[in-house]
């Protein structure tokens, strides 16, 4: 099966962000990445609703939102308002993280769950069962461009595991540094979500670096 891909619009030209969703909509990718930082959770600080709401206005694929903020509880309801599909919230972010995926599930998205390079993957055997998604980082959330976090292949692996011990359809989501060497090990570990940013951005045909990560088994 072949892996869904998430352009990260972090690493768009946000001076041209209509023809950056555009070039998305028109490519293989299957959603769009949307990584909101408040300055608090993590250093940086990207883009809040206004943003968003104009994504969605050009967007035909699905929005990944990727809330790296406290309280995100908090915006729930805002951020379905604005368009997100897929809401991801950070465990480490989450002090009622049951009752967060609850709303975000009644608010009629779909409830993924972040967590951060140093989180141990056993954190989410409670709510595993309950999630449609869980972001593994493999850098440090915060900035583009980071190195790729060589662990994340062991923590996919035992992700995998836990998800299939506990009869969850969850799937898994890399978030960082991913290119395509290490999209092909991701996948076989079980990797679902490839979210791929400056790899993509930076490139001289992104449609073409987007077709080829799709084309990987």
């Amino acid at each position: 099966m072949s892996p869904i891909i998430a352009p990260s619009v972090l690493a768009s030209d946000f001076a041209n962000l209509q023809s950056e969703i555009i070039m998305i909509n028109e490519s293989q990718a299957d959603w769009i990445h949307i990584d909101v930082m408040d300055g608090v959770f993590v250093p940086n600080i990207s883009f809040g609703m206004p943003v968003i709401k104009a994504i969605k206005k050009h967007a035909q694929k699905p929005l990944d939102v990727h809330l790296m903020i406290v309280q995100p509880e908090r915006y729930i309801e805002t951020f379905r308002e604005v368009g997100a599909d897929i809401l991801s919230v950070h465990i480490e972010a989450s002090t009622h993280l049951h009752r967060t995926i609850q709303q975000i599930k009644a608010s009629g998205m779909k409830a993924g769950v972040a967590i951060n390079p140093h989180s141990p993957v056993s954190l989410l055997q409670d709510v595993i069962a309950d999630i449609d998604l869980v972001c593994l980082m493999s850098v440090n959330p915060g900035f583009g461009g980071q190195k790729f976090i060589e662990h994340t292949y062991h923590k996919v692996a035992e992700l995998k595991k836990l998800i299939s011990e506990r009869k969850s359809s969850a799937l898994i989501e890399i978030d960082g540094g991913v290119n395509q060497d290490k999209a092909k090990p991701l996948l076989e570990a079980g990797a679902d979500v490839l979210v791929a940013g400056n790899f993509v951005f930076s490139a001289p045909n992104p449609k073409a670096v987007i077709q080829r990560l799709k084309s990987i088994r």
